[in-house]
């Protein structure tokens, strides 16, 4: 039940990331008449890489529930979550909006292995 729960809330961030990132970061940053993304490839490249993190947020989901994973590899991907969750609140002071599900995906996967 927790591997399911952390990949769940690692499923929510990774949409809450591609969505409200795309609108409140990506967008505004490719449209501002000074961006520093003028190149067609630049732009490419910065949007891919702001959904390519989404991606790689589901990849974690995955290993989470797939059967058999070993205890290492979930603890690993949980406590990089759970770290990053943490430095997210402290290097934002609090205003980033991933850190909460950031840390509860991390200890729900640390939980699950300890279960």
């Amino acid at each position: 039940m927790w591997f399911w729960l952390s990949a769940a809330a690692m499923a929510a961030t990774a949409a809450i990331h591609s969505w409200a990132g795309e609108r409140k970061i990506v967008r505004p940053v490719l449209d501002a008449p000074n961006s520093p993304l003028t190149d067609p490839q630049s732009r490419k490249v910065m949007r891919s890489a702001w959904h390519l993190t989404s991606g790689f947020m589901i990849l974690c989901a995955v290993v989470v529930v797939w059967p058999d994973t070993p205890s290492g590899a979930v603890l690993s991907v949980g406590g990089f979550w759970l770290v990053l969750g943490l430095f997210s609140l402290t290097a934002s002071r609090g205003r980033h909006v991933g850190w909460p599900t950031l840390c509860a995906s991390g200890i729900l996967a640390i939980l699950g292995v300890y279960a």
